[in-house]
């Protein structure tokens, strides 16, 4: 089995500079990238880039409880955004909405670059596995030694 693209349930928007924003249940969705540490920063990979790279990866089968990073702070650790109620409860909604038919993406060591929110809802739902892609051969990220708020949004 191969994945043939796709995300959380999202539809794109176009918008007045030619470029599209995703859109759920909840509104627009604002661009989306995935930051590792870089040498003197952060790297980024936007997420609408792997989501193409990895198209014709095969899909896997991953035990939940190998995925690191369901024990860390990921939607917070590198943003400016504090871990609120409501910033929690934005999340969550998310987590609702997602459609766990689609594999996460993962780096060539395992770390989650796309698909946290399906991660969650596997959690939530009892499974202990989920689909997933995962790299060969890391992609070099779009972004080098920046911060998210450097990024275009």
């Amino acid at each position: 089995m191969y994945w043939l693209g796709g995300a959380e349930q999202t539809h794109p928007v176009p918008t007045n500079d030619h470029s599209t924003r995703l859109e759920t249940r909840l509104g627009v969705v604002r661009k989306q990238y995935n930051f590792w540490p870089g040498e003197h920063g952060l790297d980024a990979w936007d997420v609408d880039r792997l989501i193409q790279l990895s198209r014709d990866l095969p899909v896997l089968e991953v035990a939940l409880d190998s995925i690191d990073e369901v024990d860390t702070d990921f939607w917070f650790k590198y943003g400016t955004e504090a871990p609120t109620v409501r910033r929690v409860m934005e999340h969550m909604r998310l987590v609702e909405e997602v459609d766990v038919s689609h594999p996460i993406i993962l780096g060539t060591d395992g770390r989650v670059m796309d698909g946290m929110h399906r991660v969650v809802r596997a959690l939530l739902d009892g499974r202990s596995t989920i689909s997933a892609v995962q790299f060969d051969v890391q992609p070099d990220p779009d972004y080098r030694n920046c911060s998210p708020t450097d990024l275009p949004y």
